[in-house]
């Protein structure tokens, strides 16, 4: 294969972006990465030669991404593709020093977190035309691509959608049966599995709570599944639904099972913290996503536990906040946009996104990659990409697009969860503060995109 391998060099983000600055012309005349700097444009090009890629996650990707690189290369012989592998934590900064000293590449793998920070830079290419002249239109899911488009913050498709996670939640089907109790697919259900299955004379939980890193998301998920709520603003999108009455009192009511069904342990857990200690073998019930699913595997077997999609609200409705997308975007500067979008188009067709999905563990967006055999054979990731696209399923849609939403939901506000988890805070004066942070936010973002 001659596709070129290279990784992407580390430096302090203000270190680069002034390294970048002064060599922007010569990296852009030798071509180092890529085509440019961000508010040039590029062109069509031939649809021919090589083409620059960047994966967003070479440490875990490396291996499929050569692969599909490969099969690429041998269907369409006159281009070649030029691996650029960057770490998952380095990525955006990579991107954002490259929009403002150049060397951005043809296509890049971004994910939904970081897109709406490319976009307001006037980096990422349109390609809702290209999609609909292309025979991946209709094939794609429906909704991913409404998750993509409201990620990037405007009414434009600047990402096609490859992969999606899901809320998990895995239950041990032993305990419930030696228990005698139903799956948990209703949220009364999840409750009351959760008294039945504690004994904590017996060092026994019936769940385990996210306290840690990572706690906010998975507190939302909880809130709005319970609460039905189907969107994250009110109507004019200026007033955040978050403290909403019925959120809070679904707060109250999931809080309330730290120490009391959980083991006290979970205020500081974080997601690898709560999966081992679920895979000890000695709790009920675990939320999480599709990536810890192999880790159950490992540790208990196939036949101890399932992991469903998070329950559903009273009436029998679904209703889960969006998770995390990625997907392949192409960058306005390049000169080979022909190109660049056969190779989008390729690893977003169905052969591809079923080879890349399964060694990843997530859900394709091609919808039929979700119908192939490995899928029906994976039942967290066949019922998760059930409930995803099932017109049954309410998504409410998180705001990635605000520039302040990763400190907002994270580190913000972690720890004012754990004082709610503590009965320190009350989860109305919780709720209501994070709501102000929000809607000051969502205020800030119209402004300056009015």
């Amino acid at each position: 294969m001659s596709s070129r391998i290279r990784k992407s060099p580390r430096r302090s983000a203000p270190a680069a972006i002034a390294l970048s600055l002064l060599l922007g012309i010569t990296a852009t005349a030798c071509g180092d990465d890529g085509s440019g700097i961000a508010g040039e444009e590029g062109s069509e090009g031939s649809g021919k030669g090589t083409i620059t890629f960047w994966d967003n996650n070479t440490a875990v990707r490396r291996g499929i991404w050569m692969e599909i690189i490969k099969d690429f290369e041998k269907k369409y012989p006159d281009i070649k593709v030029d691996y650029v592998g960057i770490p998952a934590e380095n990525a955006q900064s990579k991107y954002d020093n490259s929009i403002q000293g150049g060397g951005l590449p043809d296509v890049g793998g971004v994910g939904a977190a970081m897109l709406a920070a490319i976009a307001a830079q006037g980096a990422l290419e349109p390609l809702e035309d290209r999609l609909a002249a292309s025979p991946l239109d209709g094939e794609l899911s429906k909704s991913m691509l409404a998750s993509t488009t409201s990620a990037g913050g405007t009414s434009q498709l600047l990402m096609v959608p490859t992969s999606a996670n899901n809320g998990v939640l895995y239950y041990r089907t032993d305990l419930f049966k030696a228990a005698g109790l139903d799956a948990p697919t209703t949220w009364s259900k999840f409750y009351e599995a959760a008294g039945h299955l504690t004994a904590k004379d017996k060092n026994q939980f019936g769940y385990t709570i996210r306290g840690g890193v990572g706690s906010i998301a998975q507190a939302l998920d909880a809130m709005y599944g319970q609460s039905g709520i189907k969107s994250f603003w009110n109507a004019d999108e200026t007033k955040t639904t978050v403290n909403d009455p019925k959120n809070v009192a679904a707060l109250e009511r999931y809080t309330a099972l730290y120490k009391k069904t959980t083991p006290a342990a979970d205020l500081n857990n974080n997601f690898t913290q709560m999966v081992a200690q679920w895979d000890g073998g000695r709790i009920g019930m675990l939320s999480h996503n599709l990536g810890s699913y192999q880790d159950h595997v490992k540790a208990l077997g196939p036949g101890k536990f399932r992991g469903l999609p998070n329950p559903k609200a009273a009436g029998g409705k679904r209703v889960q906040v969006s998770n995390p997308i990625d997907g392949l975007s192409i960058f306005k500067t390049s000169t080979k946009k022909k190109a660049a979008w056969k190779f989008v188009e390729f690893a977003s067709s169905h052969r591809a996104s079923s080879k890349f999905n399964e060694s990843a563990g997530l859900i394709p967006a091609n919808n039929k990659a979700v119908k192939d055999a490995w899928v029906e054979k994976s039942e967290p990731t066949r019922l998760a990409a059930d409930a995803l696209n099932s017109p049954a399923t309410t998504i409410v849609q998180l705001p990635y697009y605000l520039p302040d939403w990763n400190t907002i939901s994270k580190a913000e506000n972690e720890p004012a969860f754990q004082k709610v988890m503590l009965g320190k805070t009350s989860a109305k004066g919780f709720l209501d503060d994070l709501a102000d942070q929000l809607n000051t936010a969502q205020a800030d973002w119209k402004r300056q995109n009015s």
